[in-house]
């Protein structure tokens, strides 16, 4: 019999979207900064990332975000990104609840009002702006990536579909933007399991045909993401609202809108012409919980106007666990895991 291993989390969610923070029990990872030891994760300890997200302990539609030390002095903390389809390098509803539990775990000092921090992504640093009352960290503001349109309004005949318009946006990662009533949707909950599978029918297609580069980053793999857009409906001089639905895997339709789809839709707004610099688009998700984006500002990148972009939103703690780890469990795999876990 082995000893049983241990770590802890914190749950939490983001519009829907759970997170599981682990804020303790694992070592120390080689790598001179969080892109490094995401990379070493990912290549060396994937271990970490299946236990959360299969049975018995999760289900892909969760994500899993590690606590490191941060590599750059300006931040408080790093954070490591651990999805059903991989590591994205960002996601809005993974750094939105990462905030959160660094301010509910101590590892950020809460405080009263308005506080600013910085937090390290492998995409780099990002500005954290959070608001506390009575204790409750009631909202968090996070940078968005630097997002562009890279195709505007292309088709593709997908089968067993027809012919489908879509435009390409980059937000943390490549983004086929759709419109949803054009396939015939409402973009409401019963259509849950009809939209994972329209968008995985489009995704496939789109991949057979084509790949996409990122206009500093390279090649940052194959299209992952689907976001099907509601109608605009404008709500004020400068507010806007649309239903909106991600999907990111095989049969996994995010439960929030997510903070990178409202970065790309943002982006299409600002290509199209239809948003300017203060602007705010609050997307509303299949459960009725929705991201508000403000557009910000733009800068060119070469030839790509880059849209610079906030995210808000607010996470609740769902729970404080230890997860004890028993590698004699049939049905729990410790290859890959083993050796980042701290040994007593």
């Amino acid at each position: 019999m082995s000893q049983p291993l241990s770590f802890q989390l914190i749950d939490t969610h983001a519009g829907g979207d759970v997170s599981r923070i682990v804020i303790g029990g694992i070592a120390p990872l080689p790598g001179a900064s969080v892109r490094e030891q995401m990379h070493y994760l990912r290549d060396d300890a994937d271990g970490l990332r299946r236990l959360l997200l299969e049975e018995p302990y999760g289900i892909p539609e969760m994500s899993v975000d590690l606590i490191v030390p941060a590599t750059d002095p300006a931040a408080a903390a790093g954070y490591i990104i651990m999805e059903v389809m991989g590591y994205p390098i960002y996601s809005g509803s993974n750094t939105l609840c990462t905030a959160t539990a660094v301010l509910e775990s101590g590892i950020v000092q809460k405080q009263e009002g308005h506080q600013q921090f910085k937090l390290e992504s492998p995409a780099g640093l990002v500005q954290i702006d959070a608001r506390v009352e009575n204790g409750v960290v009631e909202a968090i503001t996070c940078e968005g990536l630097p997002s562009y349109i890279d195709t505007y309004q292309a088709s593709i005949q997908v089968p067993g579909i027809g012919k489908v318009t879509y435009s390409i946006a980059y937000s943390g990662g490549f983004y086929a933007l759709v419109d949803a009533a054009e396939l015939g949707f409402s973009l409401v909950r019963e259509e849950e399991r009809a939209l994972a599978d329209c968008a995985h029918k489009i995704v496939e297609a789109i991949k057979a045909e084509r790949g996409f580069s990122h206009y500093s980053l390279g090649d940052v793999g194959p299209l992952p993401f689907l976001h099907f857009m509601g109608p605009v409906e404008q709500i004020a001089d400068d507010f806007y609202r649309s239903r909106s639905t991600t999907y990111v895997h095989p049969g996994v339709i995010c439960r929030s809108t997510t903070g990178t789809g409202t970065s790309a839709r943002l982006a299409l707004m600002h290509h199209e012409g239809r948003i300017k610099p203060g602007d705010r688009l609050e997307t509303v998700s299949l459960r009725e919980t929705g991201f508000i984006g403000e557009f910000t500002g733009t800068h060119q990148e070469g030839s790509q106007a880059v849209v610079e972009n906030t995210i808000t939103g607010k996470s609740y703690v769902l729970a404080r666990s230890e997860i004890v780890v028993n590698c004699d469990d049939p049905m729990v795999e410790c290859q890959g895991l083993r050796h980042i876990l701290k040994q007593d």
